[in-house]
């Protein structure tokens, strides 16, 4: 569940204070959204998106045709990333 509080939202999200954290003295207000969270349509696509501008910046490339495996060639070596999320 905790990684899709790594993904970054480009909308505007806002909702509504969670039941047990109602803040008394604002509790017409309304909380925005700065992460996504889990449960979000978005919270998928937006961690998806963060991991990959993240472990390409490590200097793995996205196989052509394959969108969950990556590789970095160093030399002679040469490592794959292999990425699967459940998110049941």
């Amino acid at each position: 569940k905790t990684a899709f509080f790594n993904g970054f939202l480009k909308e505007e999200l806002y909702m509504m204070q969670p039941e047990g954290f109602v803040d008394p003295k604002n509790a017409n207000k309304v909380c925005k959204l700065q992460r996504s969270i889990y449960g979000l349509v978005q919270a998928s696509w937006s961690w998806n998106k963060r991991f990959d501008e993240v472990i390409k910046a490590f200097g793995f490339i996205q196989v052509v045709g394959e969108s969950c495996i990556y590789k970095k060639v160093s030399g002679s070596s040469m490592a794959f990333l292999m990425l699967y999320v459940d998110d049941m």
